[in-house]
């Protein structure tokens, strides 16, 4: 995102879960970070208390699907309907797809009066999914490549959590110490 300011725009995945996402939001509070977390709604109506705690705390919520679909793999019909399907419980215009999959004709509906949502991808990828990379070069996907404006993308998940349990504190620390602040991201709606 565009920006004069030092600030960074830290975005959460998949969630809410019962412990993870609780970890990820002391984590912030402790900065005085804030962030977006993109919900999947079957997630929220697993743990609507957690989902309040995240708006409770001024934190941004998002849509990530209802059920999260990939939107190469899921037929449009059904991949736009279990979006709405989860905006009954996510009041957010704001969408990010799962695995960063969407269609160009999806996405153009997103736009349309049923939906009115902004899609937001990302400048950072983390890696905290892989189960393949360390925690150490999760965060040096962090740390290395971030600069002003850039929307990082973590996950508050069970898969993640190993990487993320070690990352996050960490890079909320190097933002804190240069400067930098962990803001949400606001869009406002368009009429």
């Amino acid at each position: 995102m565009s920006t004069s300011q030092k600030e960074v725009f830290l975005t959460f995945d998949d969630g809410p879960h019962p412990t993870i996402t609780p970890f990820v939001l002391d984590e912030l509070k402790k900065h005085q970070a804030k962030a977006t977390f993109f919900c999947i709604g079957k997630n929220v109506e697993l743990y609507p208390e957690i989902y309040r705690r995240i708006i409770d705390e001024g934190h941004m919520v998002g849509n990530h699907t209802h059920n999260h679909l990939n939107g190469w793999k899921t037929a449009s019909k059904e991949y736009l309907d279990n979006i709405g399907l989860a905006q009954k419980r996510i009041d957010s215009h704001l969408f990010r797809p799962p695995y960063g999959r969407i269609s160009r004709f999806q996405l153009k509906n997103l736009q349309l009066p049923r939906f009115k949502m902004k899609t937001i991808m990302w400048s950072v990828l983390s890696g905290d999914f892989d189960l393949k990379l360390s925690k150490e070069k999760c965060l040096d996907h962090v740390l290395l490549n971030y600069k002003a404006g850039d929307i990082i993308v973590f996950h508050d998940s069970e898969k993640a959590f190993p990487r993320l349990a070690y990352v996050l504190p960490k890079s909320l620390e190097h933002f804190h110490k240069n400067g930098f602040s962990c803001n949400k991201i606001f869009i406002p709606t368009q009429n």
